[in-house]
């Protein structure tokens, strides 16, 4: 190990500078942790992008290419792609889909006999003292210790690629990826937004959501992503109802009987959306997070999962489960608590700066995400708030993109600039941006502003 001491100058109590020292350790895997260190043992972290300078020049060989094959072949070449998945489609039809992330080579086998853990979840832990356990190398890797391009997950389709931060495999169900290193995101189950996606394009191909004839259009792609279903609620609200029905006074976690007639009928109106106007959407969003102390998804799910049905389960809700009478009988009081009517339109009290807001979190089977409690205020951000953030559909044509955004949370950070909130309204509207991609577009724009730099 080497070591090497780091001075820093920093205010100390009196407000006076001075000057600390720490020692830091390295190794030839990398940082030495100050954690878990004895005698015998000590962790260091190897990182696959440590070295990683090839960023820059594989995205901009990226934006270069002009069909997938550039892509593919920017990507295969530079190998520079530190994190995520590529998802692209071309003029001529094509789709493609990859994750050339920058992964440790390792063989399933050291997976499997030489780690403490799984790998994608979390830190793989490797013996260091034996060269067993040593990051391997392919023919096509442009460094020692990384997989190759031929090794990568990757999938080209004529009809789609999909992924809501998901694991590789059902990218398309039609052709599960399958043969990978389990270095990469193995994973067999799919979360409910990820569900959801994959059933808004079968629906959208088939013709059956309510949008007109199938197949996706500009003006199709904004109404499916925002039009903010609900899985959980889909293939669940119907279970509730019948368990509120035979049971209107579930005992609640304080030990209370609790009246839930009058939320049983909201449930039985609710159209299942979480738009900014759905009646429903708030109590189910209460519920659904007071269902958690119900243990593992599994033990209150109608179907539990089934890995040979990974896109349709698990679904459903166990009416006749305590725990989940137990929720809506304390969700129905958080309300009460709080002097909302059951009924309240979602929009009325999950909102940031008095802007109504659609959505809710993924777990839910939300694909539209918003992560904000129902009283999460009018005048600041909510608690803990994420989600939706940047949103762009595309049309390719012949005469070059047609391109519609949002950046939902705004393009200033000063609370007095007009670019504070002016998406955020936008985005509560469904109202998106038009972008200007040809000069005559741009020439076009009535708020056009040109400044001229003189070198």
């Amino acid at each position: 190990m080497e070591r090497r001491t780091v001075p820093v100058t920093v205010r100390d109590g009196s407000g006076r500078l001075t000057t600390v020292e720490r020692t830091l350790y390295t190794s030839r895997f990398g940082p030495v942790l100050s954690s878990g260190w004895s005698t015998e043992t000590a962790y260091a972290v190897r990182d696959a992008n440590a070295d990683n300078l090839r960023s820059m020049n594989t995205w901009l060989a990226m934006g270069k290419a002009r069909d997938l094959a550039q892509l593919r072949a920017a990507q295969d070449t530079c190998q520079g792609v530190p994190w995520t998945y590529t998802l692209a489609a071309d003029t001529g039809g094509g789709t493609y889909f990859t994750d050339s992330s920058a992964v440790p080579h390792l063989t399933d086998e050291q997976l499997k006999r030489c780690t403490t853990g799984g790998a994608g979840e979390g830190p793989t832990a490797l013996d260091g003292s034996t060269s067993a356990r040593a990051w391997g190398s392919d023919p096509d890797a442009i460094v020692p210790g990384i997989h190759g391009p031929s090794h990568q997950p990757r999938l080209s389709r004529a009809d789609y690629v999909a992924n809501s931060n998901n694991g590789p495999r059902y990218t398309n169900p039609e052709a599960p990826l399958t043969d990978f290193p389990g270095t990469y995101d193995t994973g067999l189950r799919l979360g409910q937004r990820a569900q959801l996606g994959l059933r808004m394009i079968a629906d959208r191909a088939a013709g059956t959501d309510g949008l007109g004839a199938p197949g996706f259009t500009l003006s199709t792609l904004h109404a499916s992503m925002l039009g903010n279903r609900v899985l959980s609620a889909e293939t669940g609200r119907d279970d509730v109802v019948a368990m509120c029905r035979a049971h209107p006074r579930p005992t609640a976690t304080d030990g209370n009987e609790v009246d839930v007639r009058q939320a049983c009928a909201t449930l039985a109106r609710w159209d299942t959306r979480a738009d900014t106007d759905s009646r429903g959407a708030a109590l189910w969003i209460t519920f659904f997070d007071r269902r958690l102390g119900a243990g593992p998804p599994d033990t209150w799910r109608r179907v539990p999962y089934d890995p040979a049905q990974p896109l349709t389960t698990p679904r459903g809700i166990k009416g006749d489960d305590i725990r989940v009478q137990r929720a809506l009988a304390d969700a129905v009081q958080d309300f009460a608590a709080r002097d909302l009517p059951v009924d309240i339109e979602l929009g009325a009290v999950q909102k940031w700066a008095g802007i109504p807001l659609s959505g809710c979190t993924g777990d839910k089977g939300c694909f539209n995400v918003l992560e904000a409690g129902p009283d999460s205020g009018t005048g600041t951000p909510p608690a803990g708030a994420f989600g939706t953030s940047f949103l762009m559909a595309v049309e390719l044509t012949p005469d070059g993109p047609r391109t519609h955004t949002l950046l939902t949370y705004g393009q200033s950070a000063n609370p007095a600039s007009p670019h504070y909130t002016d998406q955020t309204r936008l985005y509560s509207r469904k109202q998106w941006v038009p972008e200007r991609f040809t000069q005559a577009e741009i020439a076009n724009d009535p708020a056009l502003r040109v400044t001229t730099l003189h070198r």
